[in-house]
Parts: structure tokens; C-alpha cells; sequence
């Protein structure tokens, strides 16, 4: 028994449409020969006056009807048609911030309650070493040593800020008295 069209795919694909073979030209998809090897439907010659996509048809086109709409134009805040200020005038409407980003703030009772525990109970061993430091000006020092206690630079420049205040503090106090 014989098989016919023996060969390579390529040479049995060329006989039987010429415009398969080679690199595919733009003027060939629409013959005829190629849609019927292809099962495409005809394509529709574009128009420049007609956008087309379908983006493009769901932006300038009616949502019921498909006919094509004029795109509003915006009025103007003030003389200006594009940048922040375009658009309609309209009153800000402003929304109280949430409750998550109250975290932290230091309220009446807090401040107060925090007062009566550092009047009672004083500094911490390793604050009255580090006044000693802010004493003799070694800020930078101070910040080192605090920051190897308290574990972040942040928190570190927080207390020495809260220990240099305490420290002008009692000076004024000390003058005050004399």
C-alpha cells in the first residue's frame, strides 16, 4: 500500500494553499484562498473616523443603543483645562480620621497617669547614667548607650530628647529657687 502525499508537512501544506508557504504578506489575509484555510471571517477595512477596539466602542459609544457619543467637556475650577485644578468647583468633603490612626497619642489621663509614676518611682538606672551624659554634653554617647538599652534609634532619640527636656527642667527649677 502507497501514502500518498508523502513529504514534509511544509511541501504538503504549499501544495494545497500557495499563500501558507513563506512568510505571511498583509495583502494575502484577505484572499479568499487564505480565509477558506483558515475559517476567518472577512475584515472590515479600517476607518480613521471610527475608533476601533473595544475599549474604544464602550467609551465613545451609547451603552444601549451602540450609537457614537460626544465625550462631555468638564467645566473649569478656573481658567485652566488640564492640571490639579480642572474640573468642577465643589467643597471638600472632609472625612474625620479613623480610629486605628489615634495609636499612640498621648491623651490627659495617660500624660497624668505616666507624671504619678515618674514622681513615685523616679528614673531608671540606666536614664540617671545617661542625664550624667547629657550633663557633660556627650549627646552623641548618650544616644549610643540608650539605644543599646531601649533597642531602636528611634526610641533611643525619643529618651534623650525626654531626658535633656527633664534636665533644662531642673535647671530652670534650680534657678528659679536662687
Amino acid at each position: 500500500m502507497r501514502m500518498e502525499n508523502a513529504g514534509p508537512p511544509a511541501a504538503r501544506g504549499s501544495a494545497r494553499h500557495s499563500c501558507l508557504s513563506g512568510p505571511l504578506d498583509p495583502r494575502k489575509l484577505d484572499s479568499p484562498e487564505f480565509r477558506g484555510a483558515t475559517a476567518l471571517p472577512p475584515r472590515e477595512p479600517l476607518r480613521s473616523s471610527r475608533l476601533v477596539g473595544d475599549r474604544a466602542s464602550r467609551i465613545c459609544c451609547h451603552p444601549d443603543s451602540g450609537a457614537p457619543v460626544q465625550p462631555r467637556a468638564m467645566a473649569l475650577r478656573y481658567p485652566m483645562a488640564v492640571g490639579l485644578n480642572k474640573g468642577h468647583k465643589v467643597t471638600k468633603n472632609v472625612s474625620k480620621p479613623r480610629h486605628s490612626r489615634r495609636r499612640g497619642r498621648l491623651t490627659k489621663h495617660t500624660k497624668f497617669v505616666r507624671d504619678m509614676i515618674r514622681e513615685v518611682c523616679g528614673f531608671a538606672p540606666y536614664e540617671r547614667r545617661a542625664m550624667e551624659l547629657l550633663k557633660v554634653s556627650k549627646d552623641k554617647r548618650a544616644l549610643k548607650f540608650i539605644k543599646k538599652r531601649v533597642g531602636t534609634h528611634i526610641r533611643a532619640k525619643r529618651k534623650r530628647e525626654e531626658l535633656s527636656n527633664v534636665l533644662a527642667a531642673m535647671r530652670k527649677a534650680a534657678a528659679k529657687k536662687d
